[in-house]
């Protein structure tokens, strides 16, 4: 036995070792669920604004239904717990089979009821990706690597919800589209899929560690890196225990389990409420050629992922949080309360879609900066689960502010609820990149790994 404690002690640290072949697996596996739960988030919309003709939709009915997938992923904060508790990669191999059968369901469903419940079902196989996929990825990539490589993964997030806008619309033009747009997503979740048999993403060996078994995770480590990698002697020494939810509203933890699910709810209820029903908003706003708008709208989002990533690592995450949500909401404000012709009101609507997608690259990297090893996957299920109640109630509640007060209710709504989420981060946010750390903060946060 102390032999083999003094060959797992004498291995480099794997989180050290360079990018290579299973590194590129677990990225591309997770990425290419990101494009599938961003297709499914983002067709929502599309499909029930062609589904109007065909079934008896009211505000109630259009957002629950809107609201279904997110509402499904509030189930992260069961995924999360059962990836800490029985490992991430059993999840991620069946999950995104799960997805793509009831993505094909909808092609068999007419009753709102059952729609609703298919919605809920991909929302919980996306909560999977969202809370376990992250999670193996940390554990998974070089140190410098995970923070870098996760705000990217929007990138393809968002290609997959822009596609469902540019792809919806096109299958929106044959009788029944509705049903075909609903189930479209099955391509993108059978791709993820059936890539994740092929690769066989391997087992954390952080989780492994995490639960006392060193020796099996040695071995996954050798297998897929080579034999002079291991364990971190941070690793080796982990307490094996059991962490129930209540340890994350516990004195040590407290503090990031809030920040990190308001500040995701406070984004998610604006992005959301306003991306998945903006056919409904730009027809209220008075907006002719709402197709073209989209595409304004869905291009602009991407610039801002893409500018999120470039100064992801150029300026603290609290100040990204606190100057993103703030001029967001002015954003908002300023078309709600000035009077400008409708190409201003355009322009200052693609602005807003800019700033505040750029601060979606903080939603993967931030919630799991702020957790170790032990609860990690538990941390970000809550953190998440808390911010699909924003992300539904914005949903659920933007076809019936607009119906009561037309598009500036709504967007003045959004805007109220940017400006709480930004004074959440000006006074409760920590700080988790290295880079703008002092050195004793950075020994306080490190993660166990």
């Amino acid at each position: 036995m102390k032999y083999i404690k003094k060959e797992l002690q004498s291995k480099k640290d794997y989180k050290k070792a360079p990018f290579s072949d299973v590194h590129w697996r677990v990225y591309i596996s997770i990425l290419l669920g990101q494009i599938a739960c961003g297709y499914a988030l983002g067709i929502s919309g599309i499909a029930l604004d062609q589904a109007g003709s065909y079934l008896p939709l009211t505000n109630f009915w259009t957002g629950l239904i809107g609201a279904g997938g997110l509402i499904g992923l509030f189930g992260s904060i069961f995924m999360g717990r059962l990836a800490d508790k029985v490992g991430r990669k059993g999840l991620l191999m069946l999950n995104m089979y799960i997805f793509t059968i009831l993505s094909l369901a909808h092609l068999f469903v007419t009753n709102l009821f059952l729609i609703f419940l298919l919605r809920l079902g991909l929302g919980l196989m996306m909560a999977i990706d969202y809370t376990v996929g992250n999670a193996l990825l940390i554990e998974w990539l070089p140190t410098g690597e995970s923070g870098k490589k996760q705000s990217r993964l929007l990138i393809y997030w968002s290609i997959g919800f822009i596609l469902a806008y540019l792809i919806g619309s096109y299958l929106g033009g044959f009788s029944q589209g509705w049903k075909y747009s609903f189930a479209s997503s099955f391509i993108f979740g059978l791709i993820a899929a059936v890539f994740r048999s092929f690769a066989k993403i391997p087992a954390s060996p952080s989780w492994l560690a995490s639960r006392g078994k060193n020796a099996k995770a040695q071995k996954v480590i050798q297998r897929n890196l080579g034999s002079k990698w291991g364990l971190s002697e941070r690793l080796l020494s982990i307490k094996v225990k059991n962490i129930s939810w209540l340890h994350l509203f516990s004195k040590n933890y407290r503090r990031q389990t809030l920040v990190g699910g308001l500040f995701y709810a406070s984004q998610a209820f604006s992005f959301f409420g306003i991306s998945i029903f903006l056919p409904i908003l730009l027809k209220s706003m008075g907006v002719t050629n709402a197709d073209m708008s989209g595409i304004l709208y869905n291009g602009s989002m991407l610039i801002g992922v893409v500018i999120g990533i470039w100064i992801f690592n150029k300026i603290s995450r609290r100040s990204f949080l606190v100057v993103s949500f703030l001029s967001s909401a002015i954003a908002l404000a300023a078309m709600v309360f000035l009077d400008i012709s409708m190409w201003a009101k355009l322009g200052i609507f693609s602005l807003f879609s800019v700033i505040l997608s750029s601060s979606l690259v903080l939603d993967y990297p931030y919630p799991s900066e702020l957790f170790d090893v032990k609860v990690r996957a538990t941390g970000m299920g809550i953190c998440i689960a808390i911010s699909r109640i924003g992300a539904a109630c914005g949903t659920f509640l933007l076809p019936i502010l607009t119906d009561m007060g037309g598009s500036q209710l709504a967007m003045l709504v959004c805007a109220l609820v940017l400006l709480i989420g930004s004074m959440i981060c000006l006074v409760w946010a920590p700080e988790t990149s290295p880079k703008f750390m002092k050195k004793n903060e950075i020994l306080e946060n490190e993660v166990t790994e």
